[in-house]
């Protein structure tokens, strides 16, 4: 899966995009950003804030509570 960072986001990532292969259990949107926040700490402090982050799965805007199986791509942005 394919994860893209826009505006902030990337600056503060240092990063446009990554590829990540997440386990079986990260099944929402909330659940992946919570999932790469405990891989990367610079991740973690760029969301800290959830709710000023918004997604995308495969360009389509969701709720954190959205579901991500078979995703392609999930987009995070700030609002």
């Amino acid at each position: 899966m394919k994860i893209l960072y826009f505006a902030w986001l990337r600056e503060r990532l240092n990063r446009g995009e990554e590829e990540v292969s997440p386990p079986a259990e990260v099944a929402t949107v909330a659940d992946l950003i919570d999932w790469l926040a405990t891989r990367d700490e610079a991740f973690a402090l760029a969301v800290e804030k959830r709710s000023l982050i918004k997604a995308a799965v495969d360009a389509k805007l969701v709720a954190h509570t959205a579901p991500i199986a078979g995703a392609k791509v999930v987009a995070l942005f700030p609002r």
